[in-house]
């Protein structure tokens, strides 16, 4: 089993298939930085018990759901990355409970606070996602470790090419990102786009006043 950082890649018959299936579904950015995810994860979590087989599904197929593969999804994206797991988990055999783990972790990745009160493999996901994208609890993580998972996955232009990939697997689903914050990400980078307004959605609502 290799190991970056001191976190151990898991190299099960699992983890080996959930790779090349993320590998051959994604380009390098998306594999990098899912990849980064799990480590970055693992890194913020070394006082935590949790399963790094399932936290490292959970992380290479958090994006799933951004690539050509679901260009004509209209659900969430995470909802759709979160149901291939699914998919890919019982195709292994995987248990219900341990299916449900990852599903959760993948569908909350991008709503903040919640998954830090539920189960140490639904927070270690978001964890590694704020870190990478946000730069959420890097002062958690070394420098010197910081530097050797960056140097096994590279994150050139990162900032820009991950807002690109999030534009282009939500753009044709706008109606999708009412209610997170993907929703900016639209705001900013798509012509027209309008938000749906949760406060005229209750006032706009068929009750009538009493």
């Amino acid at each position: 089993m290799s190991s970056i950082a001191g976190i151990a890649i898991p190299d099960s018959k699992l983890a080996t298939e959930a790779t090349e299936l993320v590998r051959d579904l994604t380009d390098d950015l998306i594999y990098d930085h899912s990849r980064r995810v799990f480590l970055f994860g693992s890194l913020n979590g070394k006082e935590l018990k949790y399963d790094p087989e399932l936290l490292y599904v959970g992380a290479m197929f958090h994006d799933l759901g951004l690539t050509s593969r679901y260009r004509d999804s209209m659900q969430r994206f995470e909802i759709d990355g979160a149901d291939a797991a699914a998919d890919f988990l019982r195709g292994h055999g995987i248990g219900d409970g341990e299916t449900r783990l990852v599903w959760t972790a993948i569908a909350l990745h991008t709503t903040p606070e919640i998954p830090r009160h539920l189960a140490p493999e639904i927070a270690l996901v978001t964890a590694g996602v704020e870190a990478d994208v946000l730069g959420l609890g890097l002062d958690t993580i070394s420098a010197a470790a910081r530097a050797e998972v960056v140097a096994a996955h590279p994150r050139p232009d990162f900032k820009n090419r991950i807002l690109a990939a999030f534009t282009e697997g939500l753009e044709h689903r706008p109606a999708s990102t009412f209610g997170t914050v993907k929703a900016d990400v639209l705001d900013r980078f798509v012509p027209g786009f309008e938000r749906t307004n949760f406060v005229d959605v209750i006032l706009d609502s068929s009750w009538p006043d009493s």
